[in-house]
């Protein structure tokens, strides 16, 4: 009824900045009754960002949680002409946000639409009634190569269709319980962890935060948990460092149970059911109290799955399914499913999907399964991964140039992922894309990382590093005119490059101007540590292209010993 007061309909874009909460799903349903579009924003984001999606969207109301995102919307307000009004869903510490005539309270919001739903009732059925499969629903901003975030439009027919298909391939229902703690922005959560929920009546909590989540675990007592690697990460070296710190005896123990568990799940029975009945008293069933002791699913996605964790939950009786797509694709492209899982493996291809292998070399699609199929005896050589279905989204938001880059005339979208078919199952191999995933899944773009810093006086080099990681790091080459010039203001002493690149005074410089340029960075894209390199990439020593082009995987090869000591401890 408020949004309707406001004016909001069929095709009218509704922003929400906010954790996962009850109010952003009551905010969500209610712009999809009236038909309106979903722009969803990461809370991470700073405010230039908010500021770009809201204006590029033409967001008309913004909902926000807490003081921290109701200041970037006061921020950016009169930046967005659009923007009508900012609805805040908590009262912030700092009043003086609240003073604005453009924001006001959720609970304000809430009455004033009870008062005038009856006014507007006939205007939001027939809203409803308006609402078509091809419609979007939402539009999910990605970063974009060019340094500008991509909205993709999502239809109510790419989320439903996937959502059926998903559903059917990874069975749930109404017993089931979910804790939901990855953002409902991202398409991920979205899709599996939300609207297919809904769509069988399963039960769904929301945990205070990612980091309550161990402590919500035995709380909610979850039946299916879905997750990004870092999750399964975190609770893998817990266990590591307790049977590490333990007596040798221990160690022997879960060494046994690990080594009895995978008999188990490699189909051998008998004397080895009533061991692993033994392994899980000793040693699994206390984990799987940790997590609530109702487990039956893990779903893994976002980011690629360690196979030796991957290994280690499956004999401890708590699978983990990995899947794989984008949020182009709504986002399931394939999944494993319950009883028939491959470690390093994403699976098998959803119903109603079809995923195929394009080769690099003679551009022609050389594979192809359709989700109905399960070819077991499929297999192909890696080329690129791309889709076709009803789940491939409908472009990007007045974005022509980019849709057409990313979906062929054919009707394929071109992931820009690296993949093969082993045995009909689906393996990543590697990236086109220089996109990075860190080990919360999400997708970091160097490339305007680094032009950014290319504007800084003090580099000559960046190269941005943290594939996997829990933060982005880089490799910097020095403006050595400039850095040798403050050296002698300084009145420095070194006696070659390296013990100059050592001193403290210098390595403080370059912590000031990574702090400073990373303010204008999402927090998930902020560079939080580096290294300084004492020679630069050329040509000639094989770091980059003659056409200036970073040859990544080279440099990532070369400078390995640096990159594994930025994130040794992480």
């Amino acid at each position: 009824g408020y949004l309707a007061s406001k004016g909001i309909k069929n095709g009218d874009p509704v922003g929400i900045l906010s954790e996962n909460r009850y109010e952003w799903a009551v905010v969500d349903l209610a712009i999809q009754l009236l038909g309106g579009i979903n722009v969803s924003l990461y809370t991470t984001l700073p405010p230039n960002q908010c500021e770009y999606i809201l204006q590029d969207s033409q967001a008309k109301i913004f909902f926000v949680s807490t003081g921290i995102q109701l200041k970037k919307a006061v921020e950016v307000f009169e930046n967005c002409p659009e923007l009508e009004e900012v609805v805040a869903f908590e009262m912030p510490k700092n009043k003086k946000h609240m003073e604005h005539d453009f924001v006001r309270l959720f609970d304000h919001a809430m009455r004033e639409g009870k008062k005038l739903y009856k006014e507007h009732e006939d205007t939001i059925q027939g809203c409803t009634k308006k609402v078509k499969p091809g419609d979007v629903c939402t539009l999910i901003y990605t970063s974009g190569t060019t340094g500008k975030p991509k909205g993709a439009m999502l239809t109510h027919n790419n989320i439903c269709s996937n959502v059926k298909a998903a559903t059917h391939h990874i069975y749930w229902d109404d017993k089931d319980t979910f804790l939901s703690f990855l953002p409902l922005c991202h398409s991920f959560e979205r899709t599996a962890g939300y609207y297919a929920c809904i769509s069988c009546g399963a039960e769904i909590y929301y945990a205070e935060s990612v980091d309550t989540v161990s402590r919500n675990l035995p709380e909610v007592k979850p039946t299916v948990v879905i997750s990004v690697p870092r999750l399964f990460e975190k609770i893998f070296n817990v266990i590591n460092k307790n049977v590490e710190e333990g007596s040798a005896f221990k160690q022997k123990i879960f060494k046994w149970a690990l080594n009895t568990g995978q008999k188990y799940v490699d189909g051998k029975r008998g004397l080895v059911s009533i061991q692993k009945s033994i392994a899980d008293k000793l040693v699994f069933d206390k984990l799987k109290e940790k997590t609530g002791g109702r487990v039956r699913l893990f779903v893994s996605g976002g980011a690629a799955l360690p196979p030796d964790i991957d290994t280690f939950f499956q004999c401890a009786g708590l699978p983990i399914l990995q899947g794989y797509g984008l949020t182009e694709t709504s986002p399931v492209m394939t999944a494993n499913r319950p009883g028939d899982l491959m470690v390093g493996m994403v699976g098998t291809v959803i119903p109603g999907v079809t995923v195929g292998i394009q080769s690099l070399e003679k551009g022609e699609i050389i594979a192809q399964i359709s989700g109905e199929e399960y070819p077991t005896n499929l297999s192909s050589e890696p080329g690129e991964i791309l889709c076709k279905g009803p789940n491939v989204m409908k472009g990007y938001w007045r974005n022509e140039e980019a849709t057409k880059e990313m979906i062929d005339s054919d009707g394929w979208l071109h992931t820009g992922d690296i993949g093969r078919f082993v045995d009909g199952y689906l393996k990543i191999t590697d990236r086109i894309k220089h996109m990075l995933v860190n080990a919360g899944g999400k997708n970091i773009y160097p490339g305007p990382i680094e032009d950014m810093f290319k504007s800084s006086k003090w580099i000559d080099q960046l190269v941005v590093v943290g594939e996997g990681q829990n933060f982005m790091a880089a490799l910097i080459v020095p403006d050595f005119e400039v850095l040798k010039k403050f050296a002698d203001a300084q009145g420095l002493t070194f006696t070659n490059t390296d013990e100059l690149l050592d001193l403290d005074e210098v390595k403080s410089v370059y912590k000031k101007e990574m702090a400073q340029f990373s303010k204008s960075l999402a927090s998930h894209e902020k560079i939080r540590d580096f290294r300084l390199l004492a020679n630069e990439f050329t040509v000639e020593t094989g770091e980059i292209t003659p056409t200036m082009k970073v040859k990544r995987r080279v440099i990532a090869e070369k400078y390995a010993h640096l990159i594994s000591d930025i994130f040794k401890d992480d």
